[in-house]
């Protein structure tokens, strides 16, 4: 499970879009702190992200600590703290965030089903 997890991090960490991606179910939902309202598939997200690239965004680090892997069956919650660090049109900022990533065996893959961000309380 932590493989998966992982994956899905370094893909992010990357910038990695198409990588980043795969990790994700296309049903995904996605709740993001920022954003106004969820997000009901991968393709929406995937809209989301391509917006941000177009305005020059793009990720610098992430950094995954504090993880947590709870398996229930052929299902997985993976909960951990992350700081972020991104760039738009050369200018950095960083963030803490919490987050909750749903896994879900689908044949031999596990991919994430659904995300929820949140913001760490006194972070940059």
């Amino acid at each position: 499970m932590l493989a998966a997890a992982d994956a899905l991090i370094a893909a992010f960490a990357a910038t990695d879009t198409a990588a980043y991606f795969d990790c994700f179910s296309p049903d995904a939902t996605f709740v993001f702190h920022p954003e106004p309202a969820r997000l009901d598939s991968r393709a929406a997200y995937e809209a989301l992200w391509a917006g941000w690239l177009a305005a020059g965004w793009r990720v610098v680090s992430c950094t995954s600590t504090d993880q947590l892997v709870q398996l229930y069956g052929d299902v997985a919650v993976f909960t951990h703290s992350l700081r972020t660090i991104t760039s738009e049109n050369g200018v950095e900022s960083s963030i803490d965030e919490r987050e909750t990533i749903v896994f879900t065996r689908v044949g031999e893959r596990l991919l994430a089903v659904h995300e929820h961000l949140s913001p760490v309380a006194g972070g940059d």
